[in-house]
């Protein structure tokens, strides 16, 4: 597709000390793929999850929860699935769930608790417990420090590409790695983008600031995408922080430190949740909606996404249509309290296109028609009754989103 990413080449993505990842082909749902991946942790590891709202959210989201409030206790694994999502399966789902982690934990000589379960791909189907679990010796067999490449392709499901990002900054003449790792392509909505990313950090922070990193994090990246408004059931963003990089450990979200490695794992998972929305099920198109003199921050994302997640809209720019007044009408219905229309201003790029309640005087469609071509492409809406601003990014619909979703059981 035009808007996608090329493969991140296995050299790129940097190893973090205090953590090796290694995958196998169990054969889940379709033979000749790895579709599994475990992900295993030093003992000095911290770690933060966030997951779906959905309220129907999948069996291994409620174990990696409970598991994650388990009190004093340390995580020391990861086990990802596809092929299965272990969503809407009853109790049988959360006893398969938690069969996993006590397998995974035998074989790792620690507790069931200290491990986290993550699956996706079709909903409403049992657990293949059986391949799982015969899995697993192979991805323990795989481990290694710089398999972030293959981890990335292990957790795909609609996917065109993988999608991976590392970065290195200087703390204070410490070198600090950052590597993460994401999924998604369809099912992509907040709250939490069906998404997985995983990041991780070889800095040593302390729990409270993991914590308070990953949902800074999520909140500017994850949760500022839509491809096509459906909220997944597995939905979860995962940050680990190794504390082997040498720095001393950070436990001040005031300092300096803090915020400059709090910005470069943000721009981790940004780059990761663009991936996303780039390999969107069918996409041609980028799209960044940008709303600007807003009341608050939520109005002005509320306003994004009444955009956003618009099929009218998301059709109109699959067509290169300047069917403008679907977006005039999208941020009617967004649920503003006393907005001025008047004040109002729409622009596609730098072509203003609507103000004073209507059409711009200066506004001609070919203008719109070029942009809307563009496969990437930026539109602002300005309130102007505030200071506030969001950016949400999306991408267009598809006849391919269809074809994919009507054949996703094929």
């Amino acid at each position: 597709m035009p808007v996608n990413l090329a493969p991140p080449l296995p050299e790129q993505l940097l190893p973090i000390k205090g953590m090796a990842l290694g995958v196998a082909e169990a054969g889940i749902r379709k033979p000749g793929r790895t579709d599994l991946l475990v992900i295993v942790l030093d003992e000095s590891a911290r770690i933060s999850g966030i997951f779906t709202q959905n309220d129907f959210c999948a069996a291994p989201v409620m174990i990696a929860r409970e598991h994650l409030s388990t009190p004093g206790s340390t995580i020391r694994a990861l086990l990802i699935n596809t092929g299965n999502a272990n969503a809407g399966t009853g109790q049988g789902g959360i006893s398969d769930a938690r069969a996993t982690c006590v397998e995974l934990a035998r074989l790792l000589g620690c507790e069931s608790t200290q491990v986290l379960p993550f699956s996706t791909g079709v909903i409403m189907e049992p657990l293949p417990l059986e391949k799982i679990v015969a899995g697993l010796p192979a991805a323990l067999a795989n481990l290694k420090a710089d398999n972030w490449f293959a981890a990335s392709r292990a957790i795909m499901t609609t996917d065109i590409v993988p999608k991976a990002v590392s970065k290195q900054i200087s703390l204070n003449g410490t070198t600090v790695t950052i590597t993460g790792i994401a999924k998604g392509s369809g099912m992509i909505h907040p709250d939490m983008a069906t998404m997985l990313g995983y990041i991780a950090t070889d800095g040593s922070l302390s729990q409270p600031l993991v914590e308070e990193m990953a949902r800074y994090a999520a909140d500017c990246s994850f949760n500022c995408i839509t491809v096509d408004g459906d909220t997944s059931t597995n939905d979860a963003f995962v940050l680990i922080a190794t504390g082997h990089a040498g720095n001393p450990a950070i436990k001040n979200n005031e300092s300096a430190e803090f915020a400059q490695l709090r910005d470069a794992v943000t721009e981790i998972a940004v780059r990761l949740a663009h991936a996303i929305v780039r390999d969107g099920e069918g996409a041609t198109k980028f799209i960044t909606i940008r709303v600007e003199g807003g009341k608050t921050r939520d109005e002005c994302r509320k306003t994004a996404y009444a955009i956003a997640r618009s099929p009218l809209v998301k059709t109109a720019f699959f067509a290169s249509d300047p069917n403008l007044g679907r977006i005039l009408a999208a941020i009617g219905y967004a649920g503003l309290e006393d907005i001025d229309v008047n004040k109002l201003q729409l622009y596609l790029d730098t072509v203003l296109v609507a103000e004073n309640g209507g059409r711009a005087p200066g506004y001609q469609e070919l203008e719109g028609q070029r942009v809307m071509k563009q496969s990437e492409i930026t539109m602002r809406v300005l309130l102007n009754r505030g200071n506030a601003s969001a950016t949400v990014w999306t991408c267009d619909l598809s006849y391919e989103y269809i074809k994919i979703n009507a054949e996703y059981r094929s």
